[in-house]
């Protein structure tokens, strides 16, 4: 009973797959209109990168993942900010389950090759099991990825708002500031700022503008308040160092709130392994005498 459902789950999944990419489904009517009619939104400043080998071995499933609505929207931001194409990220996923599902496979094969027939329903499960794990994974990385990139980001941020503050003091304009605090940093939190700035001279727009798309792009809300305050500069002739002081005040004051928690969860993480290395010790130390206790009974 239990093979039979198995048998009949996978050639259900991959019917299903084989229509999905045949016949892909049809956005309906009401999206169409709306694409029409929206205003075009401007090019991001975030570059993706689209290459490698996960991309060329599962080209084939990235229109029927894609039509499934995958990924969702928090993952797209998360994509943008580590600079990885949804393609790319598609295809991964598709090359990784693919992976999990076949490796299993294989492992059988060669168990019969070598005249051991193993029963077919465990490696049944490990398949499924490993296919899901190998879909899920590349979520997982690029979660993990893009929390690092934004807390390296929101770091540097707080540095180059020092910088505007100091630039300001000493008579800069506030385009001045922005374009001067930015060459003097480096990393890859200075180089996205440098490419916003960069955008804003091409495409002759204000530089708070393209900070503050950079900031959505990032979902860095600081970043986002940095260009309203610096356009409220630019525009009404507003004074805003305290207010830079301040918000890099908060910003440094968060990040080490973030540290001291991630230094007490590790340490809360560690306190497992001492508990099992203490209790090994105790049984090592105490075994011999209730041996020896046990013997004279």
């Amino acid at each position: 009973m239990i093979s039979a459902l198995l048998w009949g789950a996978g050639l259900g999944v991959g019917l299903w797959a084989l229509v999905v990419y045949v016949f892909p489904p049809k956005p309906p009517l009401r999206t169409l209109v709306d694409r029409l009619h929206s205003t075009p939104a401007p090019p991001p400043i975030l570059a993706a990168d689209s290459d490698g080998w996960a991309l060329r071995v599962g080209k084939p499933f990235i229109k029927p993942l894609a039509a499934l609505g995958l990924p969702n929207r928090k993952l797209r931001n998360d994509l943008a900010v580590t600079g990885k194409g949804i393609e790319h990220h598609l295809a991964e996923k598709a090359t990784f389950a693919l992976t999990g599902l076949l490796l299993p496979i294989l492992m059988q094969l060669l168990l019969v090759v070598t005249d051991v027939s193993p029963e077919w329903e465990v490696p049944a499960i490990a398949s499924l099991i490993l296919a899901l794990g190998g879909f899920l994974l590349p979520d997982i990385s690029v979660r993990r990825e893009a929390e690092r990139r934004r807390s390296t980001f929101r770091h540097a941020l707080s540095a180059y708002l020092n910088l505007i503050r100091v630039l300001l003091a000493g008579g800069a304009g506030v385009d001045g500031a922005l374009s001067d605090a930015v060459g003097i940093g480096k990393g890859w939190a200075f180089q996205q700022i440098r490419r916003a700035l960069v955008t804003a001279k091409l495409t002759r727009t204000t530089p708070w503008s393209t900070l503050g798309q950079l900031g959505t792009e990032l979902d860095v809300h600081q970043l986002s308040e940095l260009a309203a305050s610096v356009s409220l500069a630019g525009t009404e002739g507003a004074r805003v160092r305290a207010s830079l002081a301040a918000k890099a005040a908060a910003l440094r004051t968060r990040e080490l709130t973030d540290a001291e928690g991630d230094a007490q969860s590790a340490t809360e993480r560690m306190s497992l392994p001492v508990v099992v290395l203490f209790g090994g010790f105790l049984v090592f130390i105490g075994f011999p005498a209730l041996a020896q206790v046990l013997g004279g009974l």
